[in-house]
């Protein structure tokens, strides 16, 4: 299987082949690897530090003239040149690359915040997206396509490069292409465990060689949780279907063994997500448009946030400077769709602010853009794409862009692709055996995690 590498900026690297790599084997040929890998870290940290310590010590000296009796000392003009050597070490250091892999399958503000994370411990972040046959080699059969993945993962804004068809684990071929064709210096992984078919670590080379470093894993998401909350939404509306043609048969089967206080308004399955004002600001971009700046607006729900989102986010934001992104509650979305949705409005918000096309949200925007809105956010364009949820509850309604219309300033922009979240979650109701037999086996790991997991500093 081939694994290309997609930049942002839309070149192909060289590929990257798992097997029969032209690279050194074995224990021997990983240590000088990790050696000639952190040689240029020991000189960033050691340089900076031993020039430190000689301007002290000459500063020190010359204070101290009077105390040896006028001995002779360097003044520190004369001296620095002699410390060139030094400073272009410093501002000449090899970026720090690091790579984290996933299937990344429903994509959620959970990856995104792993990603984040992974950005941080590092310069340049490489993502590795698990290829299909080995997703269902270890986990079971994957929801999105390689390409409706790798849409998602490169839309991200921290992500600097993309390997398409990952192993699922870290074997020595593929960690030596790492480590030598992509110039990785560390490899990535949260702290809840990853384990193969047989039991062992997915990461178990990489811990061995020295080039693992952990992250914290985000609380209340997975896409296991996600794939629950579909089958739990089904399950109910199967229910409220019978009831409304008063016919009510024996119970149907919970999906995803979901005990009753676990399931939310309408079946949506209760969130377990806690919301923080910092975790807003680390996905935040922290910068409002400039007194000139053409800001785009568009709104909706936004829900189980999937490549069609990412490709109209970006034609949308290609129509000005700065781009806006209207979030809608989960009442509004409720009234309007027909339906609850299967992200609520805090997990929807985080999602979108780590897409690298916007720039900032409105958490909870109401339904209708209005002139005092407009005018609030000095909006110049607003726009709606050609795809969006089946909406039966329209019909009669307020036209919600009656303002920007009669202002000449709204425009219909042609979806990219007919992806909606309904047609995301036909899928797996469609092979509803297949996501419970796949989220039975997950929910196990996940249940041991939570009752063992430990504090994890950072993030």
């Amino acid at each position: 299987m081939e694994n290309l590498v997609f930049f942002s900026t839309g070149l192909i690297s060289p590929r990257c082949t798992q097997k029969g790599a032209e690279t050194p084997t074995g224990e021997e040929g990983i240590g000088s690897m990790d050696f000639e890998s952190h040689y240029w870290i020991w000189d960033g940290v050691y340089y900076p530090h031993l020039f430190g310590g000689i301007m002290i010590t000459v500063a020190f000296l010359g204070l101290s003239t009077s105390y040896f009796g006028g001995i002779g000392v360097p003044s520190l003009p004369y001296f620095l040149p002699d410390l060139g050597i030094f400073q272009k070490k410093k501002y000449g250091k090899k970026p720090v690359r690091v790579y984290m892999d996933g299937c990344f399958d429903l994509m959620h503000y959970g990856h995104a915040n792993a990603l984040r994370q992974a950005k941080a411990l590092g310069d340049e972040l490489v993502v590795g997206v698990v290829s299909d046959e080995e997703i269902i080699a270890n986990k079971g059969p994957p929801v999105l396509s390689m390409e409706e993945r790798v849409v998602l993962v490169s839309g991200l804004k921290w992500v600097d490069e993309v390997i398409t068809n990952a192993p699922y684990e870290i074997n020595e071929n593929f960690m030596n292409c790492l480590f030598n064709d992509h110039k990785i210096d560390y490899i990535i992984h949260g702290d809840d465990p990853c384990l193969l078919p047989d039991g062992t670590d997915a990461y178990a080379l990489a811990k061995k060689v020295g080039r693992y470093k952990q992250i914290k894993r985000t609380e209340g998401v997975s896409s296991t949780d996600i794939v629950g909350r579909i089958l739990a939404s089904m399950r109910s509306a199967e229910i409220e279907g019978d009831r409304n043609n008063a016919s009510l048969p024996e119970q149907l089967p919970n999906m995803n063994n979901t005990p009753a206080e676990e399931t939310g308004p309408k079946g949506g399955q209760v969130s377990h997500f806690l919301p923080t004002s910092r975790r807003i600001v680390q996905f935040s971009n922290g910068k409002g448009p400039g007194p000139d700046a053409r800001v785009v607006y568009i709104d909706g729900a936004f829900d189980l946030f999937h490549a069609g989102h990412v490709e109209i986010l970006k034609l949308a934001r290609q129509h000005g400077d700065f781009l806006l992104v209207g979030l809608h509650n989960d009442q509004t979305v409720s009234e309007h769709r027909g339906t609850h949705p299967i992200m609520h409005l805090h997990e929807r918000s985080l999602s979108v602010l780590a897409c690298r096309y916007v720039d900032e949200v409105i958490i909870g925007a109401p339904w209708e853009v209005t002139k005092d809105m407009i005018t609030t956010f000095n909006i110049s364009l607003v726009v709606h794409g050609t795809v969006a949820e089946t909406n039966n509850l329209l019909n009669g309604d307020v036209d919600p862009y009656a303002a920007p219309k009669s202002m000449g300033i709204f425009q219909i922009i042609d979806s990219p692709r007919n992806t909606t979240t309904a047609s995301i979650s036909k899928r797996i109701i469609a092979n509803h055996d297949a996501y419970k037999k796949r989220n039975e086996k997950k929910a196990k790991s996940e249940k041991r995690y939570y009752e063992e997991k430990k504090f994890v500093f950072g993030d």
